[in-house]
């Protein structure tokens, strides 16, 4: 497969943009005119629009949510909710529920706002998930947090919500979990519950330590630190999940599950696919199937254990042969960590990771489905990571969360293909 790397710079929202040659990560560029492929503006500063299905978008202001039903043109709907600025994750579903998360508590709206009530999150015998009592009452975990924009498909003729938790980073030390829901957010169980993990204990701390409460399932000998990313494969009605980080002298934290999920026993299967170090290509994110294939961004870091380079890029496979490197096909090394990747009517768009990135807000962009690529960089937005990519809005624009340093939420980006 042919690639042609470039790297862009924007100077001005309604300038020209500048492509490099060479490296990425070279410092010496070799600067030439080129086109950028799509528009982009900011969010508006008086409310945090946290996500968006169809021409509907939900916000959140200071003590107030938000709903829009003309993307964000007028904002009609609106909840008192004293929390709202500690609000970490949201989702609409298709019939118009709005699920989101403070914290350790999920909450959800059937009535455009009108109310909302808490959801209480189930295990699988059934009984009520209570979140741990933190040592520090500041940091109660990131319970629902998740860095993919897409949590929902269709499956069987019904659409199905299934997500991970990206945590132990921010918010305080947190159980790592799969959760689902089958009925728009009336229910939510857990899927999968990661064990206990000894360096991320509840020690009062953004990110926890090693000391403190142990958090998780002590049945699970399957560690984590969070979740990075869950698909779904129509094609073999399964899931894919991938976590990480390290390996910190308890097991690797980087893993690579395959979910099956039975509608009639409400029970899910699961298999541990690939467990491995953090220089790995299956350290990674932005699990997407398109075609029939398997697309993946790697954020391999760490130590490179005797590897020249760290293994790095967008890659693609059949799904049979995930666990086959062999098989993969590279389409594209940025050369620096990526973990976030979106792909939608044959556009890539992934991203930087900006504290590894020598560019201020970086985005990888293919608009022929891999064929060739470029790379560019939003640099009046300052060091940003973006994440959380939703599909296209019915104006047919992207939604992405541009995170300060590598997750603290910042500002919302919109970018639209030309």
């Amino acid at each position: 497969m042919t690639t042609q790397q470039g790297l862009t710079r924007r100077r001005f929202l309604a300038g020209t943009t500048l492509a490099a040659g060479g490296l990425m990560m070279s410092r010496t560029r070799a600067e030439a005119t080129a086109a950028m492929p799509f528009a982009y503006r900011l969010g508006p500063a008086d409310r945090y629009i946290d996500s968006q299905r169809g021409s509907k978008a939900f916000a959140y202001s200071e003590g107030q949510l938000h709903l829009s039903e003309d993307c964000g043109r007028t904002w009609p709907h609106r909840l008192a909710f004293a929390d709202a600025k500690r609000i970490t994750f949201s989702h609409i579903l298709k019939n118009g529920n709005i699920l989101f998360a403070t914290g350790n508590q999920l909450f959800l709206s059937t009535d455009s706002l009108k109310s909302c009530r808490p959801i209480t999150v189930r295990k699988p015998d059934g009984s009520a998930l209570t979140p741990h009592t933190p040592q520090n009452a500041a940091h109660t975990g990131w319970y629902f947090h998740t860095l993919p924009g897409v949590v929902s498909w269709d499956v069987n003729g019904k659409e199905m919500m299934v997500w991970g938790n990206y945590c132990n980073v921010l918010g305080g030390a947190t159980p790592v979990h799969i959760y689902y829901s089958t009925d728009s957010g009336q229910t939510v169980k857990i899927a999968y519950a990661f064990g206990q993990n000894p360096h991320f204990r509840d020690n009062g701390s953004p990110g926890g330590g090693k000391t403190g409460t142990l958090l998780g399932n002590p049945d699970c000998p399957v560690l984590c630190r969070h979740v990075h990313t869950v698909a779904y494969n129509p094609a073999e009605n399964a899931f894919y999940a991938c976590t990480g980080d390290l390996d910190r002298g308890a097991g690797h934290e980087c893993h690579w599950l395959r979910g099956v999920y039975d509608e009639v026993k409400d029970a899910w299967q699961w298999k541990v696919l690939i467990s491995t170090i953090s220089n790995s290509r299956f350290k990674s994110g932005g699990i997407t199937f398109a075609g029939g294939k398997l697309y993946w961004a790697s954020d391999a870091n760490g130590p490179l254990e005797g590897a020249a380079e760290h293994d790095r890029g967008i890659f693609c496979c059949d799904p049979a042969d995930l666990t086959r490197p062999e098989k993969h096909t590279r389409l594209f090394n940025p050369q620096v960590e990526s973990g976030i990747m979106h792909i939608q009517d044959g556009l890539i768009v992934a991203a930087h990771c900006a504290p590894a990135s020598p560019l201020n807000t970086g985005l990888i962009v293919s608009t022929d489905m891999g064929q060739t690529w470029a790379q560019h960089d939003l640099k009046e937005f300052g060091k940003r990571s973006p994440a959380r990519i939703h599909e296209k809005n019915s104006d047919g624009w992207l939604r992405m969360d541009l995170r300060s340093g590598w997750i603290q939420q910042a500002e919302v980006l919109f970018i639209k293909p030309k």
